[in-house]
């Protein structure tokens, strides 16, 4: 497979997706950013690592650093590595911020992390590291089984873009904020109420944990991954355990699939009537927010029931999944879907004709089409302003392919169209969870994993409920058993946190709350 344009032939790799690997050139790494871009398709990722091809010694393990891209087509995806140049000491590559506004803050976590850096780059001003490590000693490029104790860097006033004129003051909100939210800086440039700029610091909650992953075995490492974003902890376990089996070039039973999708949807349902609730309490229709927590509460205590665990962590493992459910209980979860559609519809008839509501909700926080695709907003935001990418719909799997998903989308790209995308979403998955229930395969729920013998890779790319979540995953082999050499973990907020920052421009700073909310980015999937 190629990616039009490119002399570079890509290798399969064995996973539910269509994904394919290859090694690229400078001057190829540059070629291929603009031929995706020119054919539509989106950068999905993009990382530091060591490139499996250029070992030197098997014995030491030694493996020339390199950079990593993923971008995804209508063909599915491609994951392309450039081993770096070094100059003047620092490893460097060419810079796709012009070509993908996203991959800004992606180039200056890596330079933070790893230490390497975009060549041409207008921004290189620090992302994660608030000074808790040196910059001369990325974290990342240490030997990560003996660590020595981290040496702090300097800590500096993060140089924030200024607006001036006349009447322009800035109003800073946070890190710590009223109420239980997790840290992120919001630097609001303002004239009267009217926002002209906000700018973002986030990287507050980093925790260590791609440096933690590899301090773990590759069959429990999941456990670590399902705990990356809590309201994503499905996808990301699925993510995982997905590259895993590619690495592994395992196929999982049919049944554990489905299974697996349908804690999927539970997922889904679960964070958009949570949104839902709080987006109309954010409009001062707090009946939404009872209401909606009432629905919440409900179908979080049927997950706990059957899998036992309230956001059903744990339940994906490599190979499958560990709880199985029986005819009582699939007949007692088709009734709760049966219930929900109905207490939903009429809460949807509500929000449409309460005029108040739909006042605050209409032409707020818009983010256009054409703005959409520039940046690259994915998953149900850029659904919202639309983006028509769900691969669900894109590249089905099983049991997607069975089901036939119907991709919610809207044009509008405000508050009301995110919250219109969120009950079609909400309408869709009970649809499926119910398709799924009638036709789950009989069979096991789990296949013992065998991890292959030697280097190898994998990846998993899983449309989680906030847009796609992807995890890349190297095995290398050492005397004491198989372990990860890296695992990129990546939350789709990472691509739509910028974007953000225009959805507020021109409205007034008292509707941020809102526009804020029908977004619901993770902090913690950015700052990992």
């Amino acid at each position: 497979m190629k990616i039009t344009g490119l002399d570079v032939e890509f290798a399969p790799l064995p996973a539910p997706v269509p994904i394919w690997y290859g090694q690229v050139t400078p001057a190829q790494w540059q070629a291929a950013a603009t031929a995706v871009r020119d054919e539509g398709g989106r950068l999905v990722a993009l990382w530091a690592g060591k490139a499996i091809e250029s070992i030197a010694d098997k014995a030491m393990n030694t493996r020339a650093e390199a950079v990593f891209v993923a971008y995804v087509t209508l063909q599915g995806l491609f994951w392309l590595a450039l081993p770096l140049t070094v100059v003047d000491g620092v490893p460097v590559y060419p810079d796709l911020a012009a070509v993908f506004p996203a991959a800004s803050r992606l180039q200056r976590a890596a330079a933070d992390l790893s230490g390497i850096h975009a060549d041409g780059a207008s921004d290189q001003r620090p992302w994660l590291n608030h000074g808790a490590w040196a910059a001369d000693a990325p974290p990342l490029l240490q030997n990560l089984r003996a660590l020595p104790e981290p040496v702090p860097g300097a800590l500096v006033d993060y140089p924030f873009v200024r607006v001036e004129g006349d009447g322009v003051h800035e109003i800073a909100v946070g890190p710590v904020h009223a109420g239980i939210i997790e840290p992120g800086h919001f630097r609001f440039s303002v004239v009267g109420e009217k926002v002209l700029r906000l700018e973002q610091r986030l990287g507050y909650t980093h925790k260590g944990i791609e440096q933690r992953m590899t301090q773990l075995a590759p069959l429990q490492a999941q456990r670590l991954a399902a705990r990356v974003s809590g309201d994503s902890t499905v996808a990301y376990a699925w993510a995982y355990c997905m590259a895993l089996e590619s690495a592994a070039q395992a196929v999982i039973p049919p049944r554990a699939a489905w299974l697996r999708a349908l804690l999927l949807e539970r997922e889904r349902i679960a964070n958009h009537l949570g949104d839902l609730g709080a987006l109309g309490n954010d409009a001062a229709f707090a009946f939404a927010l009872a209401q909606f927590s009432r629905l919440r509460e409900d179908w979080l205590r049927d997950a706990k029931a059957a899998f036992g665990h309230r956001l059903t962590m744990d339940v994906i493992v490599p190979g499958g999944v560990n709880t199985d459910l029986d005819s009582g209980q699939i007949a007692q979860m088709a009734q709760a879907c049966e219930r929900l559609g109905r207490e939903v519809h009429k809460l949807q008839d509500i929000f449409e004709a309460h005029a108040g509501l739909q006042d605050r909700l209409m032409t707020t926080g818009r983010v256009t089409p054409a703005l959409a695709a520039q940046l690259g907003l994915t998953g149900l935001a850029g659904r919202a302003s639309s983006q028509t990418w769900d691969l669900r719909c894109d590249h089905p799997f099983a049991p997607y392919d069975r089901l036939q998903v119907t991709m919610a989308t809207h044009h509008n790209g405000d508050v009301a169209a995110r919250v219109a995308v969120r009950f079609d979403e909400v309408f869709e998955s009970l649809r499926l969870l119910q398709g799924m229930l009638r036709e789950l395969p009989a069979g096991p729920v789990h296949h013992g994993l065998t991890l292959p013998e030697g280097p190898s890779r994998g990846l998993g790319w899983v449309e989680g409920w906030r847009g796609e979540v992807l995890v890349a995953l190297e095995l290398a082999g050492a005397d004491q058993g198989w372990r990860i050499e890296r695992c990129h973990l990546h939350d789709p907020s990472w691509q739509n946190w910028p974007v953000l920052e225009h959805a507020i421009m021109g409205n007034i700073v008292a509707d941020f709350p809102l526009i804020n909310k029908s977004f619901n980015l993770s902090y913690s999937g950015q700052d990992l």
